[in-house]
Parts: C-alpha cells; sequence; structure tokens
C-alpha cells in the first residue's frame, strides 16, 4: 500500500510522495479501529520500519497497551529530556516490564549542547521553544533517522492545534500517525478500566499532562487536559509535532 520513502533531503518530490501516501492511508485506514490501524501498519504497510513515541504520561498506556498486543518487539521511543519528573521514569520501567516491551529507547539530549546552550538547567524560564528543541525535538530527529513512520498519541480532544487532527499525516519525509485521533477522554478511561491498566502515579494529584518538571503544573477543575503544561506562556506543544520540525 505504502510506497518507499527513503531518508534522502527533503527534496519537493519526495515530500509531494510522502503527502500522497499519507493522504492514501487515510483514505484506505480512516474506519478502522485504532488496534485493527496499528496492527496494519505494523505487521504490513511498514513493517520493522514504524516506532512509537510515547511520553509515558497519563493516557500512554493505551497505546502502550495496543501496540505490545500486536508485537512487543516494536521500538518505542521515550524522550528522556532530563527534567523529567521522577515518577515518570519509574513508571516507564514498571509499565514496559509488565506489557514486555522488548526495543525501549530513551534518546536524550547531547552533554555538550546542554553544557553550551543550557549550563545552569534555566533555559526552560528564558526561552521555552529553545530548550524543547534542544531536549526534545532534536533527540527525536536522530532516534526517528532509520524510520519510515512514527505513532503518536495526540487526540483532538486534548485542544489547541490538536482539534481538527488526522489519523494519519505527512511529517516531513516521513508517516505520522495518529491512532486515537478522535477518542474521547470517556474512551481513554474505559480502555484503562477494561485492561486494567497502572495509572501514572502523578494523574491522582491533578497532573493530567505530564511532562518536564519545570514546565507541567496541575489542572484546575474545567480547565483544559493540557492546560499545565508551560503555564503563562504562549506555548501549548514541545515542537516535536510542528510543522517542519523533523
Amino acid at each position: 500500500m505504502a510506497k518507499d520513502l527513503s531518508d534522502s533531503p527533503q527534496s519537493p518530490s519526495l515530500l509531494r510522495l510522502t503527502r500522497a501516501t499519507a493522504a492514501e492511508l487515510q483514505r484506505r485506514t480512516g474506519f478502522l479501529p485504532a488496534a485493527d490501524l496499528l496492527s496494519m501498519l505494523l505487521t504490513e504497510v511498514f513493517p520493522g520500519r514504524i516506532a512509537l513515541v510515547s511520553s509515558f504520561g497519563a493516557e500512554s498506556a493505551v497505546l502502550l497497551h495496543m501496540v505490545a498486543r500486536i508485537d512487543r518487539a516494536t521500538p518505542v521511543i521515550f524522550l528522556d529530556s532530563g527534567r523529567l519528573f521522577g515518577e515518570t521514569l519509574r513508571y516507564r520501567d514498571a509499565l514496559a516490564d509488565r506489557l514486555g516491551l522488548t526495543d525501549l529507547r530513551s534518546p536524550a539530549p547531547r552533554a555538550e549542547d546542554l553544557a553550551r546552550e543550557d549550563p545552569d538547567h534555566l533555559l526552560f524560564r528564558r526561552d521555552p521553544d529553545r530548550c524543547c528543541a534542544l531536549r526534545k525535538v532534536e533527540p527525536l530527529q536522530r532516534a526517528l533517522g532509520g524510520f519510515r513512520a512514527w505513532i503518536t498519541g495526540r487526540k483532538a480532544y486534548q485542544g489547541g492545534q490538536r482539534t481538527a487532527l488526522p489519523r494519519v499525516e505527512a511529517d516531513g519525509t516521513k508517516i505520522k500517525v495518529n491512532p486515537l485521533a478522535d477518542w474521547r477522554r470517556d474512551d481513554i478511561e474505559d480502555y484503562f478500566l477494561q485492561h486494567e491498566l497502572p495509572r501514572h502515579p502523578l494523574e491522582a494529584d491533578g497532573y493530567l499532562s505530564i511532562g518536564c518538571m519545570p514546565c507541567t503544573d496541575r489542572v484546575a477543575l474545567g480547565e483544559d487536559v493540557r492546560a499545565g503544561r508551560w503555564r503563562g506562556f504562549a506555548k501549548s506543544e514541545c515542537g516535536i509535532h510542528l510543522p517542519g520540525a523533523l
């Protein structure tokens, strides 16, 4: 179904091919349940050439569980920014062990880059966009270098730039898949209950979208799920999903 995409420079022809492939996949798989879409992508369309990028945050166990049931050897990329909650790191290890994931990768920012640009660990205050680029976008660029497609846990109900989220889209020369794009919060809750999945330990304390510790706040009743991210800044995304980031 999907044509082979190389990691050569982003020529206009390659970008057009990627967009056409994404449109074809969206058309041919848009009706499939999330688990069936994942199965098709992992076993038929991009076998060995697709990775799941997971934050191991409050809702991440749903996709991780789906992927593990299809192929536990699927590469799972967890961006270790160096500023994460200890609870997230421990949840990552416990959940990966419980699900039997065998290819968990935790790319991190380069030490020399941090020493040059964030020696005092306060870059998040001076320039949060650059901090995210240094600690998340650039490590993900390296980690996805050998893959043709990647899977995200984004959902339209999370709001902001995610409101009109397609299930399959072009991201530069790669295909990006959002299997849960049309899921509601209730769907997530039902899946957790049905499969008895463990919750992130910070969720019970009001953290509904969990990223780096300095830039994550509790969410008040009635606020959007991601309202606690970069509170006080005109920012709602870390950058890995912005056009042209990868």
